[in-house]
C-alpha cells in the first residue's frame, strides 16, 4: 500500500459512511475483515457484522464532518489522523486508525483509537 491507496480507500470509506449503503460498506471490507472500533472493544467480524455494525451505530451525513491525514503506508499497513465533529452534544474526536489490506486493497482489519475533545 502507498499513502495514495490509502487515501482512495478513504474516499470510499467516507463516502460509505455518508450513503451507510450495505453496498457501499461491504466493498470496502475482505469477507473476514474484522473491525475494533476501540481498543477494548470487541471487534465487528466479517463482512456482514461489520455492516451491520456500521449501520447500527445509526451516523447520518448531515450529522458530522470528517478531515484526516494519512500519517504512514508500510506494506500492507495504512495509518490515519482523523478529527470528526459531531453536530449537538455529541463533540470532536482525534481519531488514530490502523487498517491492514489485503492484496486487492480491501480492508481486512481496521483498529481505532479515538480520543473526545473536552469542552
Amino acid at each position: 500500500m502507498t499513502k495514495d491507496d490509502v487515501k482512495k480507500w478513504l474516499e470510499g470509506y467516507v463516502n460509505a459512511w455518508k450513503s451507510n449503503d450495505p453496498k457501499d460498506i461491504g466493498a470496502l471490507f475482505t469477507e473476514g475483515a474484522t473491525y475494533a472500533t476501540g481498543p477494548f472493544d470487541e471487534p465487528w467480524v466479517g463482512r456482514d457484522g461489520i455492516i451491520a455494525g456500521w449501520i447500527g451505530i445509526g451516523d447520518k451525513p448531515q450529522d458530522w464532518t470528517f478531515d484526516y491525514e494519512v500519517l504512514a503506508a508500510d506494506g500492507d499497513l495504512g495509518v490515519i489522523h482523523g478529527t470528526t465533529v459531531y453536530k449537538g452534544n455529541v463533540g470532536t474526536f482525534s481519531n488514530i486508525w490502523l487498517m491492514r489490506f489485503a492484496d486487492d486493497g480491501r480492508c481486512k482489519d481496521f483498529k481505532e483509537w479515538f480520543v473526545r475533545k473536552r469542552d
